[in-house]
C-alpha cells in the first residue's frame, strides 16, 4: 500500500499524519488551510491516499487533491463514532485515527461523494433564498407580535403582499418603530422574486431534466432543482428506493435477537431537501392535493388514527415521493398518477 495521509481539517490550520507503506508514522505536521499551502505540502506525496472527514472545507480540499492525482476518501462523520466519542480527543489523534481506519478497512469510513463545483454554486441560490424567506418570516412575526401588544391584529395576508398592505393597518404611534422593518420586508420580497426567476432560468436552460420531476403535483422548480443538485447523478443508486434513505426519510432499525424495532427516521443527508420533500408531501395530502397513488398511500396510513399517524403519513409520502422523483429522472418517464391503472 502506498502512503496514507490522515488529515483533520480546521478553519485555519489542518493537522496531517503521514503513514508509510508499512503503516508507521512518518510525519506529523500542520498545514495552513489555504489552497496554496495545501498544494505545496501534498506535492511531495504524489499518488498518496488522503483521508479527511466531511465538513465545511472538505469539498474544495477534496477537489484540489483529486486534481493533483491523489486518491481522496471523505469519511462520513455520522459513522465515525471512534473519533468524536473519545476521552482523549485532539486534532492530531483525529488525523491519526482517520489514517489507521483507512489502512485497516476503508469501508469503515462510509465514504461520501461531494457534489461538483458547479452544482454546489447553483445550490447556493436555493440556500440563499431559503435564508431570505426565513428572515422575512421572522420580521413579519415581529410586526404582528408588536401590534398584539397593543390589542391590534393585522388582517390575514400572504408574505408577498405584506409590505404593501401592512402600512395602512399600523397606527401612527408604532409606525416610527416598525416602518424600517416593513420596508425591509418589501425589499426581501423583491430579492426573493429575483432569485425565483433565476431558479426558473436554471431549470429551463441548464437542468431541463427538472421538467420530469415537476410533473408531480406539489413539486415546483425549487424542490426539483434541489433534488437534481443534491443527488447530481441518478446512476449513483442501483435502485430508486435508495433515494428515500439517502435523504434521511427511512426509519432507523434496532434488531437484536427476537426484537426488531423500527424507530424514528435517520434524518441523514441534506436537511433542506428533506424539508422540501416533506412540504411537497403535505401539499399532496392537503385539501388541494389531487387524487393519486401518493395521496391514497398517505391516506391509508393516516386512517390508523391519531396525530402520530398523520405525521407518519407525511413522512411516508415524502419518502415515496423521493423514490418516484428518482425513477422519473433516471428513466426520463412521464408521470402517471395511478400506476396500476396505467399498467
Amino acid at each position: 500500500m502506498d502512503r496514507v495521509i490522515g488529515m483533520d481539517l480546521g478553519d485555519k490550520q489542518n493537522v496531517v499524519v503521514v503513514f508509510d507503506q508499512e503503516g508507521r508514522e512518518e510525519r506529523v505536521a500542520r498545514v495552513g488551510n489555504t489552497s496554496a499551502q495545501v498544494q505545496r505540502f501534498f506535492s511531495a506525496y504524489t499518488g498518496a491516499a488522503v483521508v479527511v472527514e466531511a465538513g465545511t472545507h472538505s469539498p474544495w480540499v477534496s477537489r484540489l487533491l483529486q486534481g493533483m492525482g491523489h486518491e481522496v476518501c471523505v469519511g462520513n462523520p455520522r459513522r465515525l463514532r471512534a473519533i468524536w466519542d473519545s476521552d482523549d480527543k485532539s486534532d492530531e489523534r483525529d488525523a491519526r485515527v482517520l489514517g489507521m481506519m483507512y489502512r485497516l478497512e476503508p469501508r469503515l469510513l462510509h465514504a461520501i461523494k461531494h457534489r461538483g463545483e458547479q452544482a454546489q454554486a447553483d445550490l447556493s441560490l436555493i440556500k440563499s433564498r431559503d435564508q431570505l424567506v426565513a428572515t422575512r418570516t421572522k420580521l413579519i412575526n415581529h410586526v404582528r407580535g408588536s401590534l398584539k401588544g397593543f390589542g391590534l391584529r393585522l388582517h390575514k395576508c400572504g408574505p408577498e403582499g405584506f409590505a404593501r398592505k401592512a402600512p395602512a393597518q399600523i397606527p401612527a404611534m408604532l409606525w416610527d418603530g416598525l416602518s424600517a422593518v416593513v420596508e425591509l420586508i418589501g425589499e426581501l420580497t423583491a430579492r426573493i422574486r429575483r432569485l425565483d426567476r433565476r431558479i426558473n432560468e436554471l431549470c429551463r436552460d441548464r437542468y431541463p431534466e427538472t421538467s420530469y420531476l415537476m410533473q408531480i403535483p406539489g413539486v415546483g422548480p425549487i424542490t426539483a432543482l434541489a433534488f437534481i443538485l443534491t443527488i447530481e447523478d441518478p446512476g449513483r443508486f442501483a435502485k430508486s428506493r435508495i433515494a428515500g434513505a439517502y435523504v434521511g426519510l427511512s426509519p432507523r432499525r434496532d434488531q437484536s435477537g427476537e426484537s426488531d424495532r423500527q424507530m424514528r427516521i435517520t434524518k441523514a443527508g441534506n436537511r433542506l431537501l428533506r424539508r422540501l420533500l416533506v412540504t411537497a408531501a403535505q401539499y399532496i395530502l392537503g385539501r388541494f392535493g389531487p387524487d393519486c397513488d401518493l395521496r391514497r398511500y398517505g391516506e391509508r396510513i393516516a386512517a390508523r388514527g391519531g396525530k402520530r399517524a398523520k405525521r407518519c403519513a407525511v413522512v411516508a409520502v415524502a419518502r415515496k415521493l423521493a423514490v418516484k422523483m428518482h425513477r422519473l429522472w433516471a428513466g426520463q418517464q412521464d408521470y402517471e398518477p395511478f400506476v396500476a391503472q396505467a399498467a
